[in-house]
């Protein structure tokens, strides 16, 4: 088990491991931690740590066929202005896969890596 001063890890499997540190790096905040593209490198923003493997590292080989795709699961980032966020990242020419959603706990968007997989920009609900 970890304790509170570790990271926890998330692996996405990309096709591109180059433009995936690009892109986490570039418009998500995580800075590089380790780099061995391209068959892997993995980045890091605050307690998590993104493990990106190409095709020819180990954690993307041991994915079976039918799996190979991007999941529906995604990272969840909070931020604290999702408007400016998105309209900082559209003008980036970044690839949104929904609208801005509301519930009881605040809103979201999801945004695409460029292998596909989800990033989840969400801004908590004010507390009263």
């Amino acid at each position: 088990m970890t304790t509170a001063d570790q990271v926890a890890s998330v692996r996405y499997i990309v096709d591109d491991v180059r433009a995936a540190v690009d892109f986490y790096t570039t418009h998500l905040g995580f800075t590089v931690n380790f780099d061995a593209a391209p068959a892997f490198a993995d980045v890091i923003r605050g307690p998590l740590r993104l493990l990106l493997s190409g095709p020819t590292s180990s954690g993307a080989r041991a994915t079976p066929a039918e799996d190979a795709g991007a999941g529906r699961n995604r990272i969840h980032l909070i931020v604290d202005d999702l408007d400016a966020e998105v309209a900082r990242l559209r003008e980036a020419g970044l690839p949104f896969r929904s609208d801005v959603v509301t519930g009881p706990g605040g809103r979201q968007i999801l945004l695409a890596d460029p292998a596909g997989n989800l990033v989840e920009l969400f801004q908590p609900a004010p507390t009263r």
